[in-house]
Parts: C-alpha cells; structure tokens; sequence
C-alpha cells in the first residue's frame, strides 16, 4: 500500500538546482533513510514534502487515511509550554485523558484521579501512560514542569522526538533523530524504530543506525536520488559497483572521444549536413567523457612535531561542582600513539576531562603534567566563530598564507582547501552561507594546521556527511601521534580507538580496553545481573509483604498493586512459552520475526511492571 507518492521534484535556490525531477515512493512498513554529502538538499527535500518549503515543480501525495508526524533538527517549540504540555500537545482524546491525570496527581487530588481512573480504563488509554513515562525515563526528562524556554537545544530536541514518538502516527519523518542523544538514548531508539510498525522516512548519519533500522537507502546525488533496496551494507555493496560500471563507462567513451575529437578535427568547415548525427553524437560522447568521480581523500601530510617520552599524567586529580563529583584521585598516563575513546551520559564529566587536560579548567587536588613536546589540537563542539564578511579562503589565510609540510615542502591557502574537499569555487564563498557540516569540516582544518601531536576531538561527526566521516577516518587511521575521542557515533569510535574511559557518574572513571562494542558487551553482561537480583528481590519482597491498614497507597493504587503480581505470572509464562516456541526450530522466517516481536514487547511490559510494583511495594512497607 503507497503511503507517500513523489513525482518530478524540482527545488532551486537562486541559479543553484538543489534537485530535478526526483520521482519515489514510499510503501506502508517501508524504512527509508535519505543520505547525501552536506548541502546536497536532505533538509530541504523533507521540508518540500512536508509542505514547509515551496517547490519550482512537481508533487507530493501522502495517503489520505493516514497520520504523519515530522521532527525537525531545529524544532520550533512554545517556549511558554512546559515539557509535559509540549509532550502531550496532541488531539487525541487519550493525551487529554492522562494530561489530566498527570495534573491530578501532582495536586494530589484524589477525588479527581479517581473518576479519571475510570475514564482511562474505559478508553483503555493506561498503555500511554506508560509509554510517557517510558519516554520521559530514556530520554532523561525529569523534570516535566519546566519551561521548553528554560532548556537547553539539547534538552528541547529529546521533547521534540519524545512528542513525534508518541503520536503513534502512521508515517514519521525524522530529520538526524540521534543528534542530542547520549549512547543509552541512541541503542533504545534504534531497538525502538526498528520494531515498530510505523513507516520511517529519515535523514541520519548514524551507520549502525542505517544498517540495523534500515531496509531501504535513498542517496540523494547529482541533483537525484538513487535507490538501493538493502540495509546500509547492501547500499555501499551497490554503490561501488555502480561507480565501478560508470567508471568503465567514462573510461570507454573517453577512447571513443579521442576517435572521434580526431575526425571532426580533420573535416573541413563547410562539410554538409550528412555528418550530422555524428557530430551530435560527439557532444553526447564529450558529456560521458568528461564526468568525474569524486574520489574524494583527505590529503593533508602536514609537519608534527615528534612526542617526547612525557605526554601527560594525571596525578590523583580531584574535581567537582558543589556535590557533583567528576572526577575523584584519578591517576593515568597518556602513552605515545595512545587512541583513546571517552563515553558516558551527557552531564557526566567529559568535556571538563578535555579542558583539565588542556589547562583550561584547574583541578580542586592532585595535578597535571603536560610534556614539553606536546603540541594540542582541540576540536569542540561549537561552531567556527569568524567575522560576517569572511569567506571560506580567509578562514585559512587568517592562521597562514603558506602551511609548511613534511621535506620543506609547503602549501597555498587554496591548495590546503581543495585538499580538504573544499572545490576552487567555494573558496569565495561567505563563511556565513555555508551548511553545518561545512562549518564544522572548515573548523577542523584549522586545528590541524596547527600541526598537532596530540588530537582532542569533542564530538567530531556531528553534522558531517557518511562520506566526509569515512574520509576522516582515513587521516585519523594514519595519524601517527596522540587521539583522544569523544563521540556518540558508535561505527566511528569502532574504528578509532582502542580503549575506553566510561565515565559513570559521581566521579566513577572505568578504564576498559577495547572499543565500543566491546564496551556495550561488558554493559549487556552487568544489565543482565541487574535484572536477576531485581528479580530475586520481587522474589522475596512477595513472600513478606501484607496489606497494612494504614497504607500510603490511594485506593486505585492498592488495586493496581493487588493485579500487578498476577501479570507479572502470567507475563513470565508467556515469555516461557515464547522462548520454547523461537528454539524449537519449526518457524519460517516470517514466523520467527513476529514472535520475536512478541517476545520483544512481553520482555518490556515486563520490565515496566517489576519498577510499578517495586515502587508501589515502598509505598506499602
């Protein structure tokens, strides 16, 4: 069934096409990602098909039937709202419902909680509940009655997704929904999208994201789309081999070209009109012919100065705000070649790490030493900072005209961009009019032209193209001093560093070697081990707790605590039959899919109803 129906798409801005002619579809249960290089259009194309942006040609036809819900990357929200009325800013009647609900209850209004009892139960709006809470716990929400003026961009992005999530629309647009979330946030989101029956339309530059989500990649280039049918493997697999065949294509119009470039040459010019057909066929050959590839690598041998045998040491360093501790007697030294990565939930510490490293930020107790040979290059997250009128080349001739290289060789200002996938005719272009991602691509040449040994890279993908990232990746790989890496770009910190510091929280620093799927598998093993003490505490706690008279529980919370064990019963036997019936080895592929879906939600109401009836049984001692 066709959700989303686009024919002959055309876009300028000004005497720049940004796309022709773009003619898809998108099919109910289809989960789509559009991926480009920056400033190709994929924001622009989202907006046109919302309706946002006007269009030269064209159009856009969404089933009638259906609820579409889109997430913009810069959303626009009330700023007067409040998290919990922006989240349930919705016309459904059940959003209504619990909205009201959640008020009751923060008045403590007995009396009105219970008739919206009723009325919840009779429109059987109690999973929304949950799914709210739900929310609001991953994406770390907590307090619902702050204004959306009052948050940061981050903080307003998570609201922003929270809200398009629980619209339970048909079709979701998202636009890089994984931007402002921290690891946990990202892997639920992931497991969330990839189990849900909504159709997804999505921009992301997240490839483990595209590769576990995804079952079509639509890569929007040369002013179209091309279409793989295939996850984010299948579309590289594809994609080379469609660069491969024009390749050869270029390559043999090329040796035709030169033939025939010879023959028009020799003829005179009052040769009749018999000859052509040819002479057109030659321009159609030239066109083949002089297509380019973008073989796109960043080449920037620059001269670093050598690491001595001291690089850093960290000597029982002590450092917090008020009672937030981020860091307690910690002590660590750096080692030449070191390629660390730096995870951990947002608010943890490490951005204060970095700048006490850099001696930006004293420490309460213990010190520093930073050797002498250490030169930094410190790559933050904000974005490039220059006067109004500069344009892209006097970014670069700010810091040098000529940047010296390895063996007394040097490079122009102009040269140094082009070497950085900068093209001459951006070179003039305003600073200003550039996309995010080319900001942040400018700003990291102008770290490495400081010729650093050692790398501090503060979230370096964020806004970056797949295809500016794989190229980093490459510079990064063969970089041969110090790297430090903080990023929530998992396929990225794969490949970048080889051991981990977790920053947990209260000045907790676990260091584990390896990288970040070695560190999500120590994770999985420590989560797993949590929930089987949480279930051998349930275990004991329904052996000893009784019904006291004078209980802290209102009345319809003494009848939810009374069902919750028999569903929790009836809930681990279901799981057990599950599990039997996915091991037995009888089911298709189809079969398999859809009990492990079944498994997948039975395992979540799960885990919902042990933290209900652990938090009410508190209530009850």
């Amino acid at each position: 069934m066709n959700y989303l129906s686009v024919e002959q798409l055309t876009k300028t801005f000004g005497e720049k096409k940004i796309f022709r002619d773009l003619t898809f579809g998108i099919d109910q249960g289809q989960k789509v990602a559009i991926i480009a290089k920056n400033g190709a259009g994929k924001t622009t194309l989202l907006k046109c098909l919302m309706g946002l942006d006007s269009v030269d040609d064209g159009r856009v036809v969404f089933r009638n039937d259906i609820r579409v819900a889109f997430m913009e990357q810069t959303e626009l929200m009330n700023e007067n709202q409040t998290v919990l009325d922006a989240i349930f800013d919705h016309d459904l009647p059940a959003f209504q419902l619990i909205k009201a609900y959640n008020d009751a209850l923060a008045r403590n209004d007995e009396k009105s909680l219970e008739g919206l009892y009723e009325k919840i139960s009779e429109n059987d709006a109690w999973d929304l509940e949950v799914k709210v809470n739900q929310l609001l716990s991953v994406f770390k929400l907590d307090n619902v009655h702050q204004q959306i003026g009052e948050l940061s961009g981050g903080q307003k992005k998570r609201v922003a997704l929270a809200k398009v999530l629980l619209s339970d629309a048909d079709f979701l647009l998202l636009d890089e929904p994984t931007n402002h979330l921290d690891l946990d946030m990202i892997e639920w989101l992931e497991q969330f999208l990839a189990t849900s029956k909504s159709t997804l339309l999505m921009v992301t530059h997240d490839r483990y994201f595209l590769e576990v989500v995804c079952d079509t990649i639509f890569e929007l280039a040369d002013q179209t789309i091309y279409k793989y049918k295939g996850n984010f493997s299948y579309y590289l697999e594809k994609k080379a081999e469609r660069e491969e065949q024009l390749q050869s294509t270029i390559e043999k119009a090329k040796n035709t070209f030169r033939k025939e470039l010879d023959w028009i040459r020799k003829q005179p010019k009052a040769r009749g009109t018999k000859q052509k057909a040819r002479v057109d066929a030659f321009q159609d050959i030239k066109k083949v012919a002089h297509q380019k590839i973008d073989d796109d690598e960043l080449d920037l041998p620059v001269k670093m100065e050598r690491l001595g045998t001291k690089i850093a040491e960290f000597h029982k360093v002590g450092k917090a705000f008020g009672e937030k501790v981020i860091l307690s007697d910690f002590t660590y030294n750096v080692q030449r070649n070191e390629r660390l990565g730096i995870v951990g939930n947002n608010g943890t510490g490490k951005s204060t790490f970095l700048k006490i490293l850099l001696g930006q930020e004293s420490c309460d107790k213990g010190k520093t030493v930073i050797g002498e040979t250490v030169v930094f290059g410190y790559y933050s997250q904000e974005l490039i900072q220059v006067p109004d009128d500069f344009k892209v080349i006097d970014v670069v001739k700010e810091i040098a005209e000529y940047i010296p290289l390895e063996k007394g060789r040097q490079l122009s200002a102009a040269q140094l961009l082009e070497r950085f996938l900068f093209p001459r005719d951006m070179h003039y272009q305003f600073v200003s009019k550039l996309s995010g991602g080319e900001k942040r691509r400018l700003k990291l040449l102008r770290v490495l032209m400081s010729n650093p040994n050692f790398l501090i890279l503060d979230e370096p993908t964020n806004d970056l193209d797949i295809f500016v990232m794989s190229v980093l990746e490459e510079y990064l790989r063969n970089f041969q001093g110090c790297l430090i890496v903080v990023s929530h770009d998992r396929y990225f910190m794969d490949k970048m560093v080889d051991h981990l510091f977790v920053f947990e929280g209260q000045g907790k620093v676990k260091d584990i070697v390896g990288n970040y799927t070695d560190f999500r598998k120590v994770k999985q093993d420590e989560k797993r081990e949590t929930k089987q003490e949480v279930k051998e505490i349930r275990s004991e706690k329904s052996e000893d707790v009784t019904i006291k008279s004078k209980s802290k529980l209102s009345f319809k919370e003494k009848e939810e605590f009374n069902n919750l064990e028999a569903d929790l019963e009836s809930l681990e036997e279901a799981k057990k039959t599950l599990s039997h019936i996915l091991s037995s080895g009888n089911l298709s592929g189809e079969d398999i899919l859809r009990k492990g879906e079944e498994l997948g939600k039975v395992i979540a109401e799960i885990e919902n109803k042990t933290n209900r009836w652990l938090t009410l049984s508190e209530l009850q001692q």
